[in-house]
């Protein structure tokens, strides 16, 4: 048994619009006071409040402010959690010598949701057949209209209310057996940004998935919405409204290029049993370049190829095929002899001439 997202499009009325936005809100500014009170512990005694110790803190600010009594406890919980862990990543970070990154108060534009612990504990999940559709039933507010559908049937286990972009959604994360098949070739391919992926199968095959460019085709309306909302009067209203506008075009635009994702892995694991591809450090490629590597830096960050390896991965896990990521560090397959695995660094022009 395996866990899986299933994303629904909540359509709540005005009434439950209000009452989302006020529990948004609620949880907002109860992330900001723990973070908070974390940073004054330090400063004051020298040492870090655990979960634990929030958890009892929480339920004193339960009894002492009745607002807090409308939100289900192990949902302010759960978004206690994600405070603890911002903390455990910076305290990673600093450990590894890297930037470290302290965790930030966060405005209510930027704080995505809040989530639940258990189903049935301040929501159920009442979808049709097939987990297709249906509604949701929130503690406080009622029952909610939802539309999505499920890949793979499971039994609900946890969930969370998200807000992008001026609209609300359900990510309910279920226990189920996924049954994705894959295919008998085996199969090599190697990223790019002219064309995504060129691959070379079993069969002697190569061919190549066209890289679709979802960012550069909406970069003039990009450009064109923020000069809108750089020109508007900080704190207004029309700012805002030009914000959502831009904000809108940007989930459009990721939206985009995670379908193409999905479907283009689930091709690759449709067709074959196993995949091999480079390891990439896209921070590494795009940390240098200045002004005059801009542009390249845009396109490498626009393809999201981790994003890519991640989804192949997880779907090659679920149909049984053998996904190999190649450390091109130490095989170093431009300058490594394909028969006798002799390494040997070669000009850039002998390099050229496989082309």
């Amino acid at each position: 048994m395996t866990n899986r997202k299933i994303t629904y499009r909540l359509y709540p009325n005005q009434q439950q619009t209000e009452s989302l936005t006020e529990l948004l809100g609620l949880h907002q500014r109860v992330y900001n006071a723990a973070l908070e009170e974390r940073i004054r512990i330090y400063q004051e005694m020298g040492k870090s409040l655990s979960f634990a110790s929030q958890c009892k803190i929480l339920t004193q600010w339960r009894q002492k402010y009745p607002e807090l009594k409308k939100l289900n406890a192990q949902s302010l919980q759960v978004t206690l959690k994600r405070l603890d862990l911002a903390f455990q990543a910076f305290f990673r970070r600093v450990k590894r010598k890297e930037k470290a990154g302290f965790p930030r108060f966060k405005s209510l534009q930027r704080f995505r949701g809040w989530g639940y612990k258990t189903h049935g504990d301040g929501w159920r999940l009442l979808a049709g057949e097939g987990l297709r559709h249906g509604c949701l039933r929130l503690s406080g507010i009622g029952y909610i209209k939802i539309r999505g559908k499920a890949r793979t049937l499971g039994e609900p286990k946890t969930a969370e209310i998200l807000h992008k972009s001026g609209k609300w959604y359900l990510s309910v994360t279920i226990e189920c057996q996924p049954q994705r098949v894959c295919g008998s070739k085996a199969i090599g391919f190697d990223w790019g940004v002219e064309q995504f992926l060129v691959s070379h199968d079993s069969h002697d095959q190569i061919d190549s998935v066209k890289n679709p460019r979802h960012l550069k085709k909406m970069l003039p309306l990009l450009r064109s919405l923020q000069r809108s909302v750089s020109k508007k009067r900080k704190g207004s209203k029309n700012r805002k409204k030009a914000a959502k506008l831009l904000a809108k075009q940007h989930h459009r635009i990721a939206n985009r290029r995670k379908d193409f994702h999905h479907q283009t892995a689930a091709k690759l694991v449709k067709e074959n049993g196993l995949i091999a591809f480079e390891a990439l450090s896209i921070k590494a490629m795009t940390a240098k370049g200045g002004a005059r590597k801009r542009g390249l830096n845009r396109e490498i960050l626009s393809t999201a190829p981790t994003q890519f390896h991640a989804l192949l991965k997880s779907k090659a896990e679920e149909a049984g095929a053998m996904c190999v990521e190649i450390p091109t560090r130490e095989v170093r397959p431009s300058q490594t002899c394909h028969r006798c695995r002799k390494q040997e660094k070669k000009a850039l022009s002998e390099l050229l001439a496989y082309l």
